[in-house]
């Protein structure tokens, strides 16, 4: 289920709500006024340069290979 942000179009609070897909927006928990959906920030992917190495650093330091591709794993 995704998380989605709303803003309350009488009091003018904002809060993120966990909805499934197809499910209206409820009321506001404050006044009860109606819920607008509000545009959200994209969340970066992820992939950085400092990501992966610190995932490679921990996975060699627990021992597996499995967060290195096949061409860098060690072998046997």
């Amino acid at each position: 289920m995704p998380l989605y942000d709303f803003q309350c179009s009488q009091c003018g609070k904002t809060q993120e709500l966990l909805l499934k897909l197809n499910t209206s927006a409820p009321a506001c928990p404050h006044c009860g006024g109606t819920l607008q959906k509000q545009v959200s920030r994209l969340a970066e992917p992820g992939k950085t340069a400092g990501i992966i190495a610190s995932a490679r650093a921990q996975a060699k330091r627990e021992g597996h290979f499995s967060n290195y591709a096949a061409a860098e794993r060690k072998k046997l």
